[in-house]
């Protein structure tokens, strides 16, 4: 009888391709992506400005965008894109990536989104590739689809099987950690206290997955007046750190 030793079964094809998925997310979600995030605060620095935020109410002001704001336009966006883009659904696509950006009141929100979704979009169509993001590309060069990050971020993840609960989950985390470090750059938080704001949001940020996943496109659109009046001033304001 033999006494080699049975060879050792390798990862399952399923093990293999969600551990892939994984990796994918992280990379996209990483700071060191260069979608441009750093130069965005995402509304803080107006808040600061103007006075309306302290380094007690930033953990109250990242919920509260992201309950009514990021989760129903950008959150939104996302998981519509992912699904157009899954299933072939080019019309669906440009649609949505047209409605998101027409819901971007202020003309540097609408910069914002668009430049760092063009970002996104030409480094992952060279770090990931794919057909979804291809296709994506050319409605974008042929202004079809204005290329907010969002869209751009769903396409991203559904031209690499990353199932869309865990896209939309790890771009909030990412559109978090972009707020606390602008927070930091701001001094109204320092590192420890950004890393207990990131993990006190994570509820907040199961809550605001579970509410995009089940929304139509007729629903896409945040309603925040208060941050687009913020938005507003800080467009005009003499000096700026951040370009949103």
């Amino acid at each position: 009888m033999s006494t080699a030793p049975l060879p050792l079964p390798g990862p399952a094809p399923s093990t293999e391709a969600g551990l892939d998925a994984l990796l994918v997310g992280f990379q996209l979600t990483d700071s060191a992506f260069p979608s441009g995030f750093y130069t965005l605060s995402h509304g803080l620095e107006g808040y600061a400005q103007a006075g309306a935020v302290t380094p007690e109410t930033v953990p109250e002001l990242l919920a509260d965008l992201l309950r009514h704001g990021v989760g129903p336009s950008d959150a939104t966006a996302l998981v519509l894109a992912h699904r157009a883009a899954s299933a072939g659904d080019w019309q669906l696509l440009a649609g949505t990536d047209q409605r998101l950006h027409a819901t971007k009141l202020n003309r540097e929100l609408r910069l914002a989104a668009t430049r760092t979704g063009r970002q996104l979009l030409d480094v992952a169509r060279e770090a990931v590739g794919g057909e979804p993001l291809e296709r994506y590309a050319g409605l974008v060069a042929a202004k079809q689809a204005p290329g907010c990050q969002a869209v751009a971020a769903g396409v991203a993840y559904a031209s690499a099987a990353v199932p869309v609960e865990q896209a939309v989950a790890g771009d909030l985390f990412a559109f978090c950690a972009s707020f606390v470090g602008a927070a930091l750059r701001l001094r109204l938080t320092d590192h420890r206290r950004a890393q207990v704001v990131l993990r006190s949001v994570a509820p907040v940020i199961r809550e605001v997955v579970a509410a995009a996943l089940v929304r139509e496109a007729a629903d896409l659109g945040g309603c925040v007046p208060a941050a687009d009046v913020m938005s507003g001033r800080h467009e005009r304001a003499e000096a700026r750190l951040f370009v949103s």
